[in-house]
């Protein structure tokens, strides 16, 4: 089993025991921030869930059908996690709104911040190993997943602080405003996954820190003339980069052959972790006009 897969497995493991735990007190206990805690938690296990057979489809090789494999499908997970989470916030805004124009009063608060203590803690250490697992396999959908378990991270230290404020002064509208702050911050945290899976479904070119690499790489070169059509994109942990590359026309095959072979192996020494997948074309003339022309490029 790989480690994105093992990492999906704990993160759903964790997200179904806090669920479990917080499900109960948020709906005895009345309060808006444990129930909001709770909620997220649910979704934070089917999310997991779905995160696990995603990566286990984008980690099958190309085939006759999928000829440049599965990757976008780590994509596609991330706005369908980032539109969920989009959704609960919604949820819990609503949920918000109501308690404060009903005069609900939270109950069982004892209870309700062990249990938001033990989340916490569990919260953060999960979040600790996927930031790991992340680091290691450069993989969206673990990178999601531990952004989405950070703000947990921030939603319960702020139910805590709801919690222990309205035992203190007996201010339900803490509760209250908490609920809603917690639902406007997972709104907006989702926002950056679904605009970062909807570019790489879009084909988005990679960050010009690393084009302008492959592009010194190629002009430090002397035997290659110029370049045309330099295009770059991203799909899971593969990276793909196409290149026309123009030699003088004299020069053998065998030789520009071995001269594109280097330049292959210095692009992909520019981020070990990645696994690039590089096509270069060898021009013996440069027909750059004709190609971008053709290309509306």
């Amino acid at each position: 089993m790989t480690l994105q897969k093992k990492a999906t497995l704990i993160s759903s493991s964790v997200a179904a025991t806090l669920t479990l735990i917080k499900l109960i007190i948020g709906i005895f206990s009345g309060s808006v921030a444990v129930l909001a805690s709770a909620i997220d938690s649910i979704l934070d296990m089917f999310v997991s869930v779905f995160n696990y057979f995603a990566i286990s489809n984008a980690e099958k090789p190309a085939d006759k059908v999928f000829n440049y494999g599965r990757g976008k499908i780590e994509a596609l997970a991330s706005v369908i996690e980032g539109t969920i989470i989009t959704l609960s916030g919604i949820f819990l805004l609503y949920k918000a709104i109501k308690k404060y124009f009903t005069n609900q009063n939270s109950q069982y608060l004892e209870i309700s911040l062990i249990v938001m203590i033990i989340s916490l803690v569990i919260t953060l250490g999960l979040v600790t190993y996927l930031n790991y697992v992340s680091k290691k396999t450069n993989n969206m959908v673990i990178k999601a997943d531990a952004l989405h378990y950070k703000t947990d991270v921030y939603s319960n230290i702020a139910v805590l602080g709801s919690l222990i404020l309205v035992k203190l002064t007996n201010y339900e509208i803490i509760d209250v405003i908490v609920g809603a702050s917690i639902a406007i911050f997972i709104i907006y945290s989702a926002y950056s996954l679904i605009s970062d899976g909807v570019l790489i479904l879009l084909d988005r070119a990679v960050e010009e820190e690393i084009v302008n690499k492959i592009k010194n790489i190629i002009n430090s070169n002397e035997k290659i003339t110029t370049y045309h059509l330099l295009k770059t994109r991203e799909a899971a942990n593969e990276t793909f980069v196409d290149v026309h590359l123009v030699f003088d026309y004299e020069i053998s095959l065998i030789n520009a052959h071995k001269i594109s072979d280097k330049i292959e192996d210095k692009i992909r020494n520019i981020d070990k972790t990645k696994d690039w997948v590089i096509n270069i074309h060898l021009d013996p003339y440069d027909d750059s006009k004709t190609n971008i022309e053709n290309n509306n490029f």
